[in-house]
């Protein structure tokens, strides 16, 4: 051994040994590993050891609510999820539905009154709602006289207002819309009504009923024909319209005496 120092001494011609390396190396690394050790325990204290509150760090835990943003709100992001009208300022239902009850009594009064002149504004509006009433009134009447007629009320409704809705726009400058059309023949079908009502109380195949029938279908006819002249500035072709009329509210007449 003490060859082999000296024979490593003479190589490298230097003091330097290698027993000073191995402990100078043990000794660091020695100390290294040390170190490592106390930082890690000194990191993280042994159980039932007694830690200062100094030196616990504050726990940070998330102080905001379930289904909340953390950002507050503020009045202009509010007044963007606001509604632009409050609930005070939207339209009522049944006018969003096109519903106007005074505009349907002003028609049915403008019906039953042939003598009354008609406003062309009101009764160019497509309404339906009153139509669609006076025919599931006519077919209820007809039920009541045993008579299962609501297919071809609705049938002969259908083929009628396609039939004038074309002869008025030949006859007429500015045309007509196919809901105007229908709206002013199922406002007139209300004289219709009676005569079907009538039929469940007494029979119509007599000379009264014909005569009745015939006074209802002028009537239904005198109405649709003057709504039609006021509604599209037809004047003088009054007698034109109502013979078409006549003819389309005779077969609702069969309906009820037949």
């Amino acid at each position: 051994m003490a060859n082999f120092e000296q024979f490593h001494c003479d190589f490298y011609q230097s003091n330097y040994t290698i027993d000073d390396q191995e402990d100078y190396n043990t000794c660091d690394s020695s100390e290294k590993l040390s170190g490592n050790r106390k930082s890690q325990i000194g990191d993280r204290p042994l159980a039932g050891a007694f830690v200062p509150p100094e030196m616990l760090l504050p726990s940070q835990c998330y102080t905001g609510q379930i289904l909340q943003p953390t950002v507050p709100y503020s009045s202009s992001n509010l007044s963007h999820l606001s509604y632009a009208d409050g609930f005070d300022e939207e339209p009522p239902l049944l006018e969003e539905l096109g519903i106007n009850f005074e505009h349907i009594w002003q028609k049915t009064l403008t019906v039953l009154n042939p003598m009354k002149p008609a406003d062309g504004s009101i009764m160019n509006e497509t309404d339906l709602t009153g139509p669609v009433v006076f025919c599931l009134a006519l077919g209820a009447t007809l039920l009541l006289a045993g008579k299962v007629h609501f297919g071809y009320v609705y049938g002969v409704s259908a083929i009628g207002c396609l039939t004038m809705h074309a002869l008025l726009n030949l006859m007429s400058v500015p045309g007509v819309s196919h809901g105007c059309v229908a709206s002013v023949l199922g406002y007139c079908l209300l004289p219709m009504v009676i005569l079907s009502s009538s039929a469940a109380v007494f029979s119509l195949h007599g000379i009264l009923g014909t005569l009745l029938a015939l006074f209802i279908i002028g009537w239904c006819s005198l109405s649709a024909s003057k709504i039609f002249t006021s509604a599209l500035a037809m004047e003088g072709q009054q007698l034109l319209i109502a013979y078409p009329c006549a003819l389309l509210y005779g077969v609702f007449a069969l309906l009820a005496v037949f």
